[in-house]
């Protein structure tokens, strides 16, 4: 068995016996002195790291409340942009509504200026053939008192230009003998002028035949019962003369007024012969646009009636 060559440092070995208690002790004050040596080096680290930390946290508690201090104050911007963003949005619906509103006006009014121009024109159009239609109207006057000088100075005829139409009054003394629908020569010259003035306007032209309020006697009754009949036939004597002279049939009306539209009293001669007439009217087509032009002052020439008191002077 090998033996060990380390030195034994037992104290029984180095001491003897009766000095190992001294030793001992010894040895503890060496071991008391080393620890309090180690002990007193080392306080002074922990007393320093100990500030340190101390300092540490008192700053990051420090830092701490000012993060939390930022914190709040970053959390009431938050909810403040956020309000301010859901005005935002509650504005710009209200404003996009608005701007449909009005996309749709404009649209709206777009549309309306649209037909109102389209309006506008038509009336203008209808304005300028209405014109043109009162111009030779008026011509169409001045032609019959031009050609029918004699016959108003003579009192035998009126004619009266009307706000839309024409009036040609003729004696039935200058058309008819008594009792009878046959025109005379003179009548029918007198209303081949009429006919040539009248057929160049695109009117309708109302043949109207009148009496006076004296019955129908004799044989003539055969033939004519009432004035009713006696007048249709005297208008109806005129319609079919026009019609010969190039007036187109549907433009041409035969009307019996009889004894029911005076123009004076029937109590004397001089009235019913006021009253036993031929009234030949023209009017407008029906859908024509002459009335809604300026039209001139009525014009009358001729023997003054109640219908052309507030005419013009008749033509000399």
């Amino acid at each position: 068995m090998r033996r060990s060559n380390r030195l034994s440092l037992r104290p029984d070995r180095l001491f003897p016996p009766t000095l190992q208690p001294l030793n001992l002790f010894a040895i503890s004050l060496i071991a008391l002195g080393a620890l309090a040596c180690v002990t007193s080096g080392t306080h002074q680290e922990v007393v320093d790291e100990r500030d340190r930390l101390q300092r540490e946290n008192e700053m990051m508690s420090e830092q701490a409340g000012l993060l939390e201090v930022s914190n709040a104050s970053l959390e009431a911007e938050r909810v403040r942009l956020y309000d301010e963003l859901e005005d935002l949005r509650v504005e710009t619906e209200a404003l996009s509504a608005t701007r449909s509103a009005l996309e749709k006006d404009v649209m709206r009014l777009s549309e309306s200026e649209g037909q109102l121009s389209s309006q506008l024109q038509a009336t203008n159009d209808a304005l300028e053939a209405a014109e043109r239609e009162a111009a030779e109207l008026k011509s169409t006057y001045q032609g019959l008192v031009a050609d029918l000088e004699s016959e108003l100075q003579k009192g035998e005829i009126e004619i009266e230009q009307l706000r839309s139409g024409l009036r040609v009054g003729v004696s039935d003394e200058i058309l008819f003998r008594t009792g009878s629908a046959d025109l005379d020569a003179e009548g029918r010259e007198v209303l081949a002028k009429v006919a040539e003035n009248i057929a160049k306007l695109d009117y309708m032209v109302d043949v109207e035949g009148h009496t006076d309020n004296i019955p129908i006697l004799g044989p003539l009754k055969k033939k004519y019962p009432t004035n009713w009949e006696l007048a249709a036939a005297r208008a109806s004597s005129v319609v079919r003369l026009f019609a010969r002279r190039g007036i187109a049939g549907e433009r041409l009306q035969a009307i019996s007024r009889a004894e029911f539209a005076p123009v004076a009293s029937n109590d004397d001669a001089d009235g019913r012969s006021l009253n036993r007439r031929i009234e030949i009217r023209l009017r407008p087509r029906e859908g024509s646009d002459v009335t809604k032009a300026p039209m001139a002052e009525p014009e009358a020439a001729g023997a003054e009636t109640a219908e052309t008191a507030e005419a013009e002077p008749p033509a000399s």
